[in-house]
């Protein structure tokens, strides 16, 4: 498959995307990244600019995954890196900053996350997102990630049929990353309470799933990277959502949490695989989530794609060497990629002579 044809359709294999995914788009990832972190240098306020270059040095991997999207985008993969490169970056450094905050102020916490929002609203104002904390100036980094995304949003003829999917799946991340850094005693009970005014849609859920799939981009990068490529119409544009929320997003989410166990505890922090009954219980509801995700997608098109990507998370979180940290880490890795089938073993392996490799360099 060349490069031509992959305009006119995502791959259908695992070697031909990894083949587009190391020799294209991981270098333009890396190139955008790079005048991210030089805008992020020039950033005037020292704990802005700290908080910000270590969002792009210790979260890369974070746009290198949802850059693979791009690739629905065809002919226009460069601009969907653009927007995926800003949009993550916008997500990963107001993650820093409410992880770093003193106040605990879900008003700051709401206000630092109105970012996300007017980077899916094409004609919104940049507003001063700083406005409830002391250390405000930027030298208009954030705004300037917040405008990328717009112009990028702007050029696609048919935005207008995608946008409620992006704001209802914007609205859900927001909503998750204001509960869960407030004051430590207050984040199960807003946490519960929110997902109760869910419930109805997803009663097969518990809060602390539905949290975990609020928690994931995969679903506005899919939109976004589709609409770019092709005219989408409003029926396509909810299948997308419907097949990405809850569960293929909640799996990205999981197994993210799930490798960061030990990590969380040692730290204090909050992990959703915790409050599950038994280790048991985990690896049945993770099974549950990656079959309902595969189950999902098949109606979407490019479903090979999508397979490939949900296969490609159950591989490439596993591989990651915390999991030797784990109880039964070994065991889940087995039945986990057992379940993912050929292309999560393809992956896992794959990913794990990179590590390897990249190691020795």
């Amino acid at each position: 498959m060349g490069e031509t044809d992959l305009y006119r359709s995502a791959p259908k294999t695992s070697p031909v995307l990894l083949q587009f995914v190391y020799r294209k788009v991981f270098p333009e990832v890396n190139k955008v990244l790079d005048y991210w972190k030089k805008r992020a240098q020039e950033i005037p306020n020292q704990e802005l600019r700290e908080q910000a270059l270590a969002s792009i040095s210790d979260k890369k991997f974070h746009c290198q995954g949802g850059a693979v999207y791009s690739v629905l985008a065809k002919h226009k993969w460069q601009d969907a890196i653009q927007f995926i490169i800003a949009y993550q970056t916008i997500s990963d450094y107001l993650d820093n900053l409410c992880d770093r905050s003193t106040s605990l102020d879900p008003t700051d916490f709401r206000q630092l996350h109105q970012a996300m929002e007017d980077a899916l609203m094409p004609n919104n104002e940049i507003k001063n997102y700083y406005m409830y904390r002391e250390d405000q100036n930027d030298g208009e980094y954030l705004a300037d990630l917040v405008r990328t995304c717009q112009n990028y949003l702007r050029a696609i003829p048919n935005y207008e049929e995608i946008k409620p999917h992006l704001l209802k799946l914007e609205q859900l991340y927001s909503d998750l990353q204001v509960h869960k850094h407030v004051k430590e005693e207050e984040r199960i009970p807003r946490l519960e309470n929110w997902y109760n005014t869910h419930k109805s849609n997803w009663p097969s859920l518990s809060w602390y799933e539905f949290s975990a799939c609020s928690g994931s981009t995969l679903g506005i990068f899919c939109l976004v990277s589709y609409a770019m490529g092709q005219a989408l119409s409003e029926r396509m544009a909810t299948e997308i959502f419907n097949s990405y929320f809850p569960y293929m997003q909640g799996l990205h989410i999981l197994l993210d949490y799930y490798i960061d166990q030990q990590e969380d505890k040692v730290e204090g922090d909050l992990n959703f695989c915790n409050y599950y009954e038994t280790q048991e219980h985990m690896k049945v509801r993770l099974l549950h989530f990656i079959k309902q995700t595969n189950s999902n997608v098949q109606q979407l098109p490019d479903r090979h794609f999508h397979e490939m990507v949900h296969n490609g998370l159950v591989g490439l979180y596993l591989a990651d060497p915390k999991v030797k940290q784990l109880d039964n880490g070994k065991d889940v890795t087995k039945t986990l990629l057992q379940a993912g089938g050929f292309r999560s073993t393809f992956f896992h392996w794959n990913v794990r002579m990179y590590n390897k490799l990249r190691r020795k360099v």
